[in-house]
């Protein structure tokens, strides 16, 4: 099955799988997530779908003008944009003159509702997308996993340094992109590999572990729809 769902990391716990075997599993939260908007080729040049998670009590004229235009009264906070292709079984459909895409045996239109047990079903492959603790400034040893200088021969100070980071006078600068202390963390981050454990009608359980902190946004989508 084909399946894509934007929700919220909760709670990671240990359980166990048909075999006994102790995993780790992570609970995302999605209700709610709905359809916002179905792009196809013939109208944008591409194809994708458009959701909207999560609540809030101010909200932007432009994203309110949105959700009005695909007639959802409650205020959505988060928008993620999903690329699609046809290749992965997922077909256009017009009904009533609104445009909408089928996946399965699901149609699926602007205002529409979905769940984790619509879309995905038990081992199912996945990818999860989020975004990673960020981690504050850190240096060379922790960020880059350099393994520092010496601490011989009088140099107590230089095993978590750096070390050289520029040549002579040739090219007599120091190379764009070089690896060096700085921010850590806060980046999007994909993990793919992971599995459904279990698809209810308001969380998804997810085998392995996810990026971010516990109330970070993540999208899942099946690894058949990714690319």
């Amino acid at each position: 099955m084909k399946g894509f769902i934007v929700g919220k990391k909760s709670k990671s716990e240990a359980a166990f799988d048909e075999k006994g075997k102790r995993i780790v599993v992570t609970h995302i939260i999605t209700r709610p997530c709905r359809v916002i908007d179905v792009k196809y080729p013939q109208r944008d040049g591409y194809t994708s779908i458009l959701l909207g998670w999560g609540g809030t009590k101010k909200i932007q004229k432009s994203r309110a003008g949105i959700l009005k235009k695909a007639g959802i009264k409650d205020p959505l906070r988060f928008f993620r944009e999903i690329r699609l292709d046809k290749k992965n079984g997922i077909s256009f459909i017009e009904k009533e003159g609104k445009q909408g895409i089928k996946v399965g045996q699901h149609e699926l239109f602007a205002g529409s509702e979905i769940t984790p047990s619509l879309l995905f079903a038990k081992n199912d492959p996945i990818v999860v997308t989020g975004v990673s603790k960020g981690k504050g400034f850190q240096g060379v040893v922790r960020r880059h996993r350099f393994k520092g200088g010496p601490r011989t021969h009088g140099q107590s100070d230089r095993e978590r340094a750096p070390g050289s980071i520029g040549q002579t006078t040739t090219p007599g600068r120091v190379y764009k992109g070089k690896r060096m202390a700085g921010r850590m963390g806060g980046d999007t981050v994909t993990v793919k590999g992971l599995r459904v454990v279990e698809a209810k009608d308001d969380e998804l359980v997810v085998a392995g572990l996810v990026p971010g902190a516990q109330g970070g946004v993540i999208t899942v989508i099946s690894h058949e729809s990714y690319f």
